[in-house]
């Protein structure tokens, strides 16, 4: 097994992300964001097995709206897997992808994957109710200087401050 290469500087991985957000909102009209590639993932499978059920509830009409009527058109949905499809490349040709569980030494692979997994559900459950995700919020949000957007970020951090204390001791 190969030495992984090391990270990218932050600053500048932050100005490429920083020019990707501002080519999304110049090539596409629309900021970044992950929750609806989702939601059309979610219209496209459930129309597949119940089409009456699609096309009488107003949540998934929204997302068979799209021109061609396939959920799937969506950009968001091509901007994930692009954002899966890379993050693999860069893995593999930075000799970082390995089979393994990151966890600090106290805690167990379960106690890791049921904290990961209960993580991801909360914020998947809050993104929905919320209209959207983090990383809306954050990058398309942040930049177009939506002052909710910075509310909701900085209550983020403070929040994940003030409960870090609670888990901290899983890392040590």
């Amino acid at each position: 097994m190969r030495t992984p290469k090391p990270y990218l500087n932050p600053y500048l991985a932050g100005i490429g992300l920083g020019l990707v957000l501002l080519s999304a909102l110049v090539v596409m009209g629309r900021g970044l964001g992950a929750s609806g590639a989702l939601s059309s993932v979610v219209t496209f499978g459930v129309n597949i097995v119940a089409p009456s059920h699609t096309q009488s509830n107003t949540f998934y009409k929204e997302y068979l709206s799209t021109p061609t009527g396939n959920p799937l058109n969506d950009w968001l949905v091509f901007e994930i897997a692009g954002v899966l499809i890379g993050g693999l490349i860069s893995g593999l040709l930075s000799g970082r992808v390995r089979r393994t569980v990151d966890k600090g030494m106290r805690a167990t692979n379960i106690a890791r994957f049921v904290y990961a997994f209960s993580g991801g559900l909360l914020v998947g459950i809050g993104s929905k109710l919320a209209r959207g995700c983090t990383s809306g919020q954050a990058l398309t949000g942040g930049a177009l200087l939506s002052v909710g957007s910075w509310v909701f970020m900085i209550a983020v951090f403070a929040s994940a401050y003030a409960v870090a204390f609670l888990f901290r001791k899983q890392w040590m």
